[in-house]
């Protein structure tokens, strides 16, 4: 292995450290010594890499900003149409919300008072909800008189809030939670024309079974354990 893959391995470890404090008990919390004897290194090598706790915090959400990009990117590469894409990004993001460690402190990093980092990973959302619904518009997929504000407003104050929910009851990002919240308004925003391709169970990879019927507003798939 080389000095610099040694460097990237350490670094990334620190990161995950972080991550896992700073979800579990908040950044004021969590201390540098912490961080540095879960990733299994010293001090000193925490200080190579991070000038101080805010810096590994900022480490934190870009590579939480990073994994919700190309979520994005691949939503976007592999749509129908934008209200789909939205739909299974959205799909995306909790699953990302129940696996990833790194994502779920890089949005409970937003909320810790006093701390200012450079990224918002709720903005970075909130674009992302604004651009797949203009491009929704665009593609004439919504129905008449829907407000494009109104539209993300309620998805982006959903979803950001079934996050913060999700801290102590997971079940507010299962499968079913979202899909029913995509049951329930879809109908309301999606043309008629278009309602009949949409599945708010999501659609390829999001979710790990067999897709809806394509050409059906695809009923929702009961997720929840039995």
């Amino acid at each position: 292995m080389s000095k610099q893959e040694r460097a990237a391995r350490t670094r990334n470890a620190l990161i995950h450290s972080a991550a896992d404090l700073f979800e579990r008990h908040g950044y004021v919390k969590a201390s540098l010594d912490e961080i540095s004897s879960g990733a299994g290194v010293s001090r000193g090598a925490l200080h190579f890499h991070f000038a101080n706790k805010a810096a590994v915090a900022d480490a934190v959400e870009t590579a939480a900003a990073r994994s919700l990009r190309l979520a994005a990117d691949d939503a976007g590469a592999a749509h129908v149409n934008a209200l789909q894409a939205l739909v299974d990004l959205s799909h995306a993001l909790a699953r990302l919300l129940h696996k990833e460690v790194v994502v779920r402190a890089g949005f409970r990093l937003n909320c810790e008072t006093g701390l200012h980092t450079e990224l918002s990973l709720r903005r970075q959302w909130q674009r992302c909800v604004q651009r797949l619904v203009a491009q929704a518009a665009r593609e004439k997929v919504l129905a008449a008189g829907v407000s494009q504000e109104r539209f993300v407003a309620t998805v982006v104050a959903a979803t950001t809030g079934f996050e913060v929910l999700s801290r102590s009851d997971r079940e507010w990002l299962s499968h079913y939670a979202l899909a029913g919240f995509w049951q329930l308004l879809l109908p309301a925003v999606a043309s008629p024309r278009a309602l009949g391709g949409l599945d708010p169970s999501g659609t390829g990879s999001v979710y790990d079974g067999a897709s809806g019927v394509p050409g059906q507003f695809a009923p929702v798939r009961d997720a929840r354990p039995h």
